[in-house]
């Protein structure tokens, strides 16, 4: 019986080390983003009119924001397209894509 046991923790033990090892490997290989590569893509919420300068609120910041063509109300979403220094340059959800 002692000999079962044993043998149940060992394939336990190793089982999840072969996970965590998996996980670590999967981590390492993921490419982290900061900064302006993580802004561009994102769609943001209006949170001051966009005609065509106004603010826009991503991730708890409120952002001086441009949009490319016509008008965004408060309230709707913009897709984020460029940005220099603090000010982002935004789409339409429906001129871009996201």
């Amino acid at each position: 019986m002692d000999i079962w046991l044993i043998f149940i923790i060992v394939v336990i033990s190793v089982f999840l080390l072969i996970f965590v090892i998996d996980r670590i490997v999967i981590a390492h290989k993921r490419q982290a983003t900061t900064g302006r590569e993580d802004l561009l893509g994102k769609s943001v919420i209006v949170r001051k009119t966009l005609d065509p300068e106004g603010t826009v609120f991503y991730e708890g910041e409120i952002w001086q924001a441009v949009i490319d063509k016509g008008v965004a109300e408060s309230g709707e979403y913009v897709i984020i397209k460029n940005s220099d220094g603090l000010k982002l340059y935004v789409s339409k959800n429906n001129e871009g894509g996201s």
